[in-house]
């Protein structure tokens, strides 16, 4: 049977990005809003956060150790011990009601980050590519709102939403060159309740999909049928990710942000960490920048 608990009650205003690591058996994700980064370890329970000056979209661990930040307007390396940020590139600095969203490696070791709308209006957004050897590739444009990045277990297929548009798109990824093409809709969400937030791949294929404004986590087959659905005590969950000793538990990050009073007494622990466990099903480790 599912069991859904909340394991950090934190309260982020927009919790995004969690990112399993498990040689630190912790967990990492952001607030975008708050303008942090944190790190929960949950066999003892204890978690630590930092704050920045400038919103953080999704992050990444890096193989030569420390993090690649999908930040507000640009990608960065940050050394949370040290505190040093060191910027890559600039993205989109000439649409400033842009920015830096959903990120995530595939499993060449390559970062791919989002960017959208900072008002959900515009397609302003694009999908950007940063390599190994920390060139940076333009890989879509005219998107509203970057989300579901995730990579099936042979590395073969890219999933990437436009949760403006309620679409979740399959594209054919050529692993070598990292190049993507035979764009097609793997899912649409247009008869749902919710849209279609962050989402992570489990060992069969299945696509885990968290439904913004949906209060549920959609499981969707390699064809495109949704298999199930878990309901959610929170409205706005953002993005699953497999963590635990066997990669087996499913965290969730999710957000309270333009949530009413009146919401909130409904749904007191919104922003926080959730464990899910008794889902049946078993994560990928989650591939490190390689460069």
């Amino acid at each position: 049977m599912t069991d859904i608990q909340c394991v950090v009650d934190c309260k982020n205003i927009l919790g995004e990005g969690p990112v399993w690591c498990p040689v630190e058996k912790a967990l990492y994700w952001v607030d975008i809003k708050g303008k942090t980064i944190s790190r929960f370890h949950p066999g003892s329970g204890a978690s630590k956060t930092w704050t920045f000056d400038e919103e953080i979209g999704s992050l990444a661990l890096r193989q030569q150790g420390g993090l690649v930040v999908a930040f507000y307007g640009g990608l960065r390396f940050v050394d949370l011990d040290s505190g040093a940020i060191e910027t890559i590139h600039e993205i989109e600095a000439e649409t400033p009601q842009s920015r830096l969203n959903d990120g995530r490696c595939d499993r060449q070791g390559r970062f791919w980050a989002g960017s959208m709308d900072d008002v959900m209006r515009e397609p302003l957004g694009g999908l950007y590519r940063l390599d190994p050897d920390l060139s940076c590739h333009k890989m879509a444009s005219n998107i509203i709102c970057s989300n579901a990045l995730a990579f099936s277990p042979d590395g073969r297929t890219m999933y990437y939403a436009d949760l403006g548009i309620d679409t979740i798109w399959a594209y054919d990824l050529e692993v070598a060159s990292g190049a993507v093409d035979n764009r097609r809709v793997f899912a649409s969400t247009k008869e749902m309740q919710g849209s279609p937030d962050g989402a992570v791949v489990d060992t069969e294929g299945y696509l885990w999909n968290a439904m913004w404004d949906g209060w549920c986590l959609a499981r969707w087959a390699p064809d495109g049928t949704l298999e199930r659905t878990i309901e959610l005590p929170v409205q706005r969950p953002t993005c699953p990710m497999f963590g635990g000793d066997d990669l087996d538990i499913i965290y969730l990050t999710c957000a309270r942000v333009l949530l009413s009073e009146e919401e909130l007494t409904k749904q007191p622990q919104a922003g926080g960490i959730f464990a899910i466990t008794g889902s049946g099903a078993q994560g990928l480790p989650e591939p490190r920048f390689a460069g």
